[in-house]
């Protein structure tokens, strides 16, 4: 820990070596993130980038006393993401807005009982768009409404891809055993 407490003192001194250690010994970790988001290799380091940006731009606003940095530069890098795809208004192009009410039922975690790498196989093999809205669900506790406002998409259309990913992931598990 006193390596990283190092590296960070370094960063916000500005010094490109302590930053570039810093986006190497967390780069695994925030691309299999970003991955949940996007496809293309491409679109997922600039995801990272961004992220990484705002998290050197803005480490003096980072408190140890509220929490760990890996959470605090995980959610940064997130939402950096998130923001990306807003911008770019894919939304009208990975989803189709369901306009009834649709059932669903939170019922238990699907992951809660998988190791980290299981996890992104079974992700790797639902649609982009569903991964989406299940990472932000099941992965990182966001909230029904919350994935509605991250992603400005409907209630319905969050809940027909919880739904989706659901019945999906329940077959790929049958498959696997």
């Amino acid at each position: 820990m006193d390596k990283l407490e190092e590296i960070l003192a370094g960063c916000k001194r500005r010094e490109r070596q302590s930053q570039e250690k810093l986006y190497r010994q967390f780069y695994p970790v925030l691309f299999a993130l970003c991955k949940n988001f996007f496809e293309d290799k491409h679109d997922i380091v600039t995801a990272i980038n961004n992220g990484m940006m705002k998290v050197f731009k803005n480490l003096d606003q980072f408190d140890s006393q509220k929490g760990e940095f890996f959470n605090w530069m995980y959610t940064t890098v997130r939402n950096a993401a998130l923001t990306m795809l807003r911008d770019r208004k894919t939304q009208s192009f990975d989803y189709d807005e369901i306009k009834e009410n649709m059932f669903f039922e939170a019922r238990e975690n699907p992951f809660e009982k998988l190791e980290y790498d299981d996890i992104e196989v079974y992700l790797s093999q639902l649609p982009l768009a569903t991964r989406r809205v299940c990472c932000l669900f099941y992965l990182d506790g966001f909230s029904v409404k919350e994935i509605t406002e991250s992603l400005a998409i409907s209630e319905g259309t969050v809940k027909w891809h919880l739904s989706e990913s659901r019945n999906r992931l329940k077959i790929i598990f049958e498959k696997s055993l």
